[in-house]
């Protein structure tokens, strides 16, 4: 022994090899599921399954939330939330058409109004499918597609325009109500095969409902009525959809 070491520089000992980083994937799939269980809690919707495709569904649930917060407990549509989907479906190239369905019980007027003036001013062609019910300010919104579908069993409420909380007893206050009241009734008229005159005589009228004016009409009701184009589910909607995307790709007149 000289002091030096045995160990021949030229054989290097055996390095450990680097240590792995921990697998992201389990992170991954639980911010994917976040995302989704976000979706659903916020807008009522998901993106399962993940496939790609030129129709976007809108969803209009509840109760229409307009400028007041519902309690916690009412199942609501956000009107903030639905009309950036009606212009990013506008936007998109890679949607070609929007089929907007209905189970509401109504809400605010002038967020309805709001959605329904987005719907039926929108280039891409639109049709509604109204399911289990479509009260209320739902029929503006339910009409306000190109198309309007009902289900055999839904059901649409129309009555008056009502005001809820502190009611200022003046003139004013019911010529307020009267103009909200024909801008619906205009609205409706516009854009369905029903007259001025008939919806009037069902918003107003008497005996059918128990604790307020107005009719019920179910399913081909609807349709005799003028209110809805077909009585139809989610086959015959998305197979007229389906024809007027074509027709669109054509630039042939839609009928």
């Amino acid at each position: 022994m000289n002091g030096k070491s045995d160990v021949n520089p030229a054989v290097q000992p055996p390095q450990s090899e680097p240590q792995k980083a921990p697998e992201q994937e389990p992170d991954l799939k639980r911010e994917g599921k976040k995302g989704i269980v976000d979706a659903i809690q916020q807008l009522g919707q998901s993106n399962v399954p993940q496939l790609e495709s030129n129709i976007h569904c809108l969803s209009i649930i509840g109760q229409v939330e307009g400028h007041l917060v519902m309690p916690a407990q009412n199942k609501t549509t956000k009107y903030e939330h639905v009309i950036p989907q009606i212009v990013a479906a506008e936007q998109n190239r890679n949607i070609e058409g929007v089929i907007i369905i209905l189970n509401t019980v109504g809400g605010d007027v002038e967020a309805g109004l709001a959605l329904a003036e987005m719907i039926a001013s929108m280039s891409k062609p639109t049709v509604s499918l109204v399911l289990g019910g479509g009260h209320s300010i739902g029929v503006p919104i339910a009409v306000s597609a190109d198309i309007s579908f009902i289900a055999e069993t839904a059901t649409m409420t129309v009555h008056p325009v009502r005001l809820t909380g502190l009611v200022v007893g003046v003139p004013q206050t019911f010529e307020y109500m009267e103009k909200m009241q024909d801008r619906v009734i205009r609205f409706v008229s516009d854009h369905s095969n029903i007259g001025e005159e008939r919806f009037r005589e069902l918003m107003f009228r008497t005996g059918e409902l128990a604790r307020d004016i107005g009719t019920n009409v179910i399913g081909a009701d609807a349709v005799k009525y003028g209110l809805i184009d077909r009585v139809g589910g989610l086959a015959e909607a998305l197979g007229e959809l389906n024809r007027r995307i074509e027709l669109n790709r054509q630039g042939g007149m839609v009928q």
